[in-house]
């Protein structure tokens, strides 16, 4: 009798262990906000298309969105604002009128997509619009600075792990391509690593 009642509790832990199994690698879903940092190398190249410049900086923004939880997967939606010290300087035998780029503020918004690794420790991939404000100089102060806003795609992807109570953290890379900026710049690349924390609601 005992073996009879025994083999539907076998039956019915047998079904349960998948079930935690997926519960336990559930992705994230929810509204997050957060803080990020990190390195930004930014590349520019002259409108005449002769030269181009280069420069390395640290960036800082935040950020915001909300992920579906589709199971072990997740899409989602978010924005960001950056902003970064990146001045770019042309060679001095440059012959337009500006000598050089600083970029100043990023807006970024966009999807994103990913799927849980681990309990804890998801992947994702994003792509979206992006605006880059930015400001042409001289550096002999001859004429005034002129601001531009250059529109662009970014993509780029990374990893996010939760942290104890609604903390996570993450680390990504993403790429931003602008094309026209302005005034004796053509084409604007940035290049950024960043980490963030945030709170997941």
């Amino acid at each position: 009798m005992k073996r009879i009642f025994a083999l539907p509790a076998i039956a019915v832990a047998t079904a349960a262990a998948p079930a935690m199994a997926q519960d336990q690698n559930r992705a994230p879903g929810g509204l997050h906000i957060g803080a990020i940092g990190g390195y930004e190398g930014i590349s520019v190249d002259s409108a005449d298309g002769t030269v181009s410049a280069d420069a390395d900086a640290a960036v800082y923004g935040i950020s915001a969105g909300y992920d579906l939880s589709l199971g072990g997967a997740f899409v989602g939606v978010e924005g960001e604002y950056s902003a970064s010290d990146g001045s770019t300087q042309f060679p001095s035998t440059f012959a337009g009128a500006r000598d050089g780029l600083e970029a100043n503020g990023q807006y970024y918004v966009g999807a994103r997509a990913g799927f849980a690794l681990t309990p804890g420790i998801a992947a994702y991939g994003k792509a979206g619009y992006t605006a880059l404000d930015t400001k042409t100089f001289t550096s002999a102060g001859t004429l005034s600075d002129v601001e531009e806003n250059a529109s662009g795609f970014r993509f780029g992807g990374g990893l996010q792990v939760q942290l104890p109570g609604p903390l996570e953290g993450r680390i990504e890379y993403r790429r931003s391509r602008y094309s026209n900026v302005g005034t004796d710049v053509d084409d604007a690349t940035t290049d950024q690593v960043i980490a963030g924390i945030g709170v997941r609601f």
